[in-house]
């Protein structure tokens, strides 16, 4: 068994990915090529729709440029375009799928789906940041704390008014809130605003290359959790790191996350390099060489992660009960362990709490956590359902308690999403679960029942599950959302308030550009994911 590997999993499993799998052949390898153009044509179409359907900064250097400058005067043609774009990387990434589907006989290998993967990222390199615009916020955060204010206690308006260029880039709900990112992020973005004279521009640039150095981690680190995993690396990466979420949110819309993502994954991965394989009766081996070394690495990266973002600091404890498990299974050796990456935690936030200059403020985000809350997102089941409540007392007479019936669904889901992550922890720890799943649906759970959901959230549940679930209807569902959540947001990063009429228009226009373009490449597309191994 692996480390992990509960009693059921080798039944459950649809495939062995240990069994031998052969190249692709060359008709393969050509439908690979036209996957890989059609793909790369979807990338530049969506950056050169990014030049005029992008979230833009306030003052936009693309206006002033020859050629370029046009698609910012004709948003309704660069929004089409984007879309065109849009459509064409999820349908190539669909098309990638049937060559990467666990229990292929031949199989795309990992080299040439991180090839694919690498030309389908590099125009996006180069876009506007789409979907959202988070990343002036970030810039804008990073600025307070440079200027020697506290970013946990005031907004980017208070701290450096509202007539600066930083501030102005910041969406206009949030510039009296304060900052609800780690003392790490918030240390790196200093860094970031020092070396760019916090010019908007290159703060973007870097900040994408951070997102990108995250994207870097993801792909290093989901084929080994899954290979560890007993689940097909080649199909982890092409359900995690290429899907099209990662492409449109973590890399053009430059989001912490993938930083975040990415050295959370790592640190579970070097966390169980050294660990042996255990069977739930035993044996129980003493101490291998180097392995308390490296849980205390894994934990260490793990909680650098958390110190971006706070989700990260749930596989602190599914780590723990790996250890736990390694040890035998006690409950006093899961209170060992939990005190142990407790420790590991603590001294770690702290030294990212003094990296980022904020001292003993630098642990103030734990109070701001819930900015997000002020946002009343449909997609968030708790506020639809706060919403259909009020709605359902409007229809009755009842008056319109809308804002009640949201906060009271709110409470409901704070308390429901932990209670399911607890119960996961004490499934895993019990034998029954893997602790990898439990931590993607765990973080899915906690989010899900969050009162903000985006698109770029599903990640958090998404890239763990890639690794550790392998059966075909996870995966197929995993498919589903992820197109579906994919094209659920426009890429302005803005509301459509007032031109909603706008959308069909570009919409019904990408749709028939996609189709022509279907027709051209459609007979040398895999019609089928291929003949299916036996183990």
């Amino acid at each position: 068994m692996v480390p992990g590997e509960t009693r059921s999993d080798v039944a459950c499993r649809d495939a062995d990915p240990t069994a031998p799998t052969t190249a692709l052949d060359a008709k393969e390898r050509r439908q690979l090529d036209v996957i890989r153009r059609f793909g790369t044509i979807g990338s530049l179409l969506l950056a050169v729709g990014s030049l005029g359907a992008g979230a833009a900064p306030v003052f936009n250097p693309v206006f002033q440029l020859p050629v370029l400058g046009l698609f910012t005067r004709m948003p309704t043609v660069a929004l089409a375009i984007a879309f065109t774009g849009m459509f064409m990387i999820v349908l190539g990434w669909l098309a990638l799928g049937r060559l990467a589907w666990p229990g292929r006989e031949r199989l795309i290998s990992l080299p040439q789906l991180a090839r694919t993967l690498v030309m389908w990222t590099a125009p996006l390199v180069v876009a506007v940041p789409m979907f959202s615009r988070d990343v002036y916020s970030y810039l804008a955060q990073s600025e307070i704390a440079a200027r020697g204010f506290d970013p946990y206690a005031v907004g980017p308006s208070q701290a450096l008014g509202n007539d600066d260029d930083l501030t102005r880039g910041v969406p206009t709900m949030w510039r009296d809130t304060p900052s609800p990112y780690g003392p790490l992020f918030i240390a790196v973005g200093k860094v970031i605003n020092y070396l760019t004279g916090a010019h908007v521009v290159w703060g973007v640039a870097l900040h994408r290359v951070l997102a990108l150095i995250g994207l870097a981690l993801i792909v290093w680190a989901l084929p080994r959790l899954a290979r560890r995993f007993g689940v097909e690396p080649v199909s982890a990466l092409w359900l995690g790191a290429a899907n099209p979420l990662v492409l449109f949110h973590l890399v053009v819309g430059v989001h912490n996350e993938a930083l975040a993502i990415g050295l959370m994954l790592v640190g579970f991965e070097l966390a169980l390099r050294r660990m042996p394989r255990i069977d739930p009766d035993g044996p129980f081996p003493p101490w291998q060489r180097g392995e308390l070394l490296h849980y205390a690495l894994g934990a260490a990266v793990i909680t650098c992660g958390a110190a971006v973002k706070v989700p990260a600091a749930l596989a602190l404890g599914f780590l723990g009960v790996m250890i736990a498990r390694r040890l035998g299974g006690r409950w006093r050796q899961l209170l060992g362990a939990a005190a142990g990456l407790a420790v590991i935690f603590l001294v770690v936030l702290a030294a990212a709490a003094l990296a980022s200059g904020l001292g003993r403020h630098g642990f103030g985000w734990v109070g701001t956590l819930n900015t997000a809350s002020t946002i009343k997102s449909w997609m968030a089941p708790m506020t639809s359902l706060g919403f259909a409540a009020g709605g359902l007392g409007i229809v009755l007479g009842l008056g319109n308690h809308i804002d009640a019936t949201i906060a009271v669904s709110r409470v409901i889901g704070a308390v429901l999403g932990p209670a399911i992550a607890a119960k996961l922890l004490l499934d895993s720890f019990r034998w029954r679960l893997r602790p990898l799943i439990g931590l993607g649906v765990g973080l899915g759970a906690v989010l899900l029942f969050g009162a903000t959901v985006q698109p770029w959230y599903l990640l958090w549940a998404a890239l763990p599950l890639a690794a550790a679930a392998g059966n075909t209807r996870f995966r197929t569902a995993a498919t589903l959302v992820s197109v579906a959540l994919a094209v659920a947001l426009p890429p302005t990063g803005n509301t459509f308030d007032g031109h909603t009429f706008v959308l069909p228009y570009t919409y019904g226009a990408a749709l028939i550009v996609v189709a022509l373009g279907l027709l051209l490449v459609y007979r040398y597309l895999p019609s089928k994911p291929g003949a299916i191994r036996t183990p």
